[in-house]
């Protein structure tokens, strides 16, 4: 699990539109600052011991970076994204690169943030809707790639994308925050049996639950000592990163990568 990650970088990255509650074209990034935390990201990946496959950014596609949402991958078969009109120039590369690393590429037939979306856990996978995503997605998803559908549903566009509010630690360990979950959401993530961790919000404000974790080490924001502490623990390995210029945009730890390992 999030052994083999497709990464893209940040050297394009800018905000030329707003898609969601983060952005705004009068606050830009520093491009020398966003690529040194990109740069970190991916440092911390190769202390962990994680495989980098490299798409690399394209002048016109300012959100490249997270690529995340570019795709679910299962099992030698990319689900591609259906991503907002502004991000739309993004798929025909992330198509070609699909293609090129073996894959069978299949369009989706609705709105899809990806992985953004979609986080698998074992034979589950989280599967959010209502801000980026149809819900019509889930049974799409389920036939296609054969996960138990877990349908859940963020309180606002704060949390547009559902790894904003749940993360997945290994196959039997969740962390998540309740108060951004609705009620039903709530109450079946916890009625599935998994050891779940909660997370207070002014943490998940930080981006905290979006990471990367191989269920030995965890890649994460850093301004969340609480989480960390209870990662730490619990025997994680953790690494926490300044990713100041790249959460202008929205996006986070897990935002700029895309897991290839998925079972």
């Amino acid at each position: 699990m999030n052994t083999r990650l497709l990464v893209s970088d940040a050297e394009h990255f800018r905000i030329d539109y707003e898609i969601n509650p983060y952005m705004t074209t009068d606050n830009q990034p520093d491009t020398a600052l966003a690529v040194a935390e990109h740069k970190a990201i991916m440092e911390a990946h190769h202390n962990a011991g994680r495989f980098l496959e490299h798409v690399p950014s394209e002048p016109e596609c300012p959100d490249m970076v997270y690529v995340a949402n570019s795709a679910l991958v299962c099992g030698g078969r990319a689900v591609l994204s259906s991503l907002p009109a502004a991000r739309r120039p993004e798929t025909r590369h992330h198509r070609r690169w699909f293609e090129r690393l073996g894959l069978e590429v299949v369009d989706a037939p609705f709105a899809f943030s990806g992985q953004g979306d979609a986080l698998p856990c074992g034979g589950l996978l989280f599967a959010g809707s209502g801000w980026r995503t149809d819900p019509r997605m889930h049974g799409f998803l389920r036939r296609r790639l054969g996960y138990e559908v877990v349908s859940l549903r963020t309180v606002s566009d704060h949390w547009y994308d559902i790894d904003l509010a749940v993360a997945v630690l290994d196959q039997r360990t969740v962390a998540y925050c309740p108060q951004v979950l609705d009620e039903q959401s709530r109450r079946r993530i916890r009625g599935l049996g998994l050891d779940l961790i909660e997370v207070p919000v002014a943490e998940a404000e930080r981006f905290a639950l979006n990471l990367v974790s191989d269920g030995a080490s965890v890649t994460m924001a850093c301004g969340a000592p609480e989480f960390a502490g209870e990662l730490r623990a619990r025997g994680f390995t953790v690494f926490e990163l300044d990713i100041t210029e790249l959460a202008k945009g929205g996006g986070g730890v897990r935002c700029t990568s895309l897991t290839l390992d998925n079972p």
